[in-house]
């Protein structure tokens, strides 16, 4: 079986649940080093460990904050001194903060924007230092259908979504003509457990979710091995003339109207 990123280096954020997690899988499976990062670091040993075992892959795993720039630069800098180099970037780590301007507090804004977008210009900035070294480098952003299609009560998370699309974008054509890609995904409502929380905090679980499902053409939810496949296909060499590109993983949902 041919391996589409044997001898790469990547690094997940938020890795250590739901698309982050799965994304490590999919690139382990795919003969990739690995560098997870998360907040979550009993998490991330789990993962690491059935990595190691069942696949044998080289794995680092870093507690970090992205929203702490020396924090990732740090550990990003210990990456590129154990593996050698670095060739893509998943930025996955999010946090939802749903609300609206009036009742959302400073601190749930510096959150959203913390982890959301500064959390991937951090990790953006220190790993294209090293890139640029080698003149070669894919970073796939995990935007959101948030970022295309408006919700009421969204407030802020769509802005951070929004941002990195533009984030993605302004890098992409930046760096392009020095071996640098930068590209987005934007999931829908995909099956994590991210997603299971919020359906729990409903008074009616089971109601929400169906509501949900029939607002979406397919009528089901994304699986995290949906997106993780579209990113293993960014992070490769196989899409080498994709640049600057967001592709929605949403059912067709950002496509129907719905007040």
């Amino acid at each position: 079986m041919s391996q589409r990123l044997l001898g790469k280096v990547a690094i997940v954020t938020g890795a250590a649940m739901g698309i982050g997690a799965e994304v490590a899988r999919t690139y382990a499976k795919e003969g990739a080093k690995l560098a997870l990062f998360d907040m979550r670091y009993d998490d991330l040993q789990t993962l690491k460990a059935e990595l190691v075992n069942e696949l044998g892959t080289q794995v680092l795993t870093y507690q970090v904050d992205v929203g702490n720039a020396d924090v990732v630069t740090k550990s990003i800098d210990d990456v590129v001194a154990t593996f050698g180099q670095i060739d893509i970037l998943v930025n996955n780590a999010g946090t939802n903060v749903f609300n609206n301007i009036l009742n959302l507090s400073d601190a749930d804004w510096e959150r959203c924007i913390s982890v959301n977008l500064m959390g991937a210009l951090n990790c953006c900035k220190a790993a294209i230092r090293h890139m640029l070294t080698k003149s070669y480098g894919n970073i796939v952003n995990i935007a959101s259908v948030h970022a295309h299609k408006i919700v009421k009560g969204a407030f802020p998370y769509t802005i951070s979504k929004h941002a990195i699309i533009g984030l993605s974008r302004s890098l992409a054509i930046e760096y392009a003509d020095q071996g640098i890609r930068v590209n987005s995904i934007s999931p829908g409502l995909i099956d994590t457990p991210l997603a299971k929380s919020y359906f729990d905090s409903c008074e009616d679980a089971e109601a929400e979710r169906e509501k949900q499902r029939q607002i979406i053409p397919v009528k089901r939810f994304g699986q995290p091995e949906e997106v993780a496949q579209t990113a293993l296909f960014l992070g490769s060499d196989e899409a080498r003339f994709i640049n600057a590109t967001d592709i929605l993983i949403d059912g067709g949902r950002s496509q129907v109207y719905c007040d």
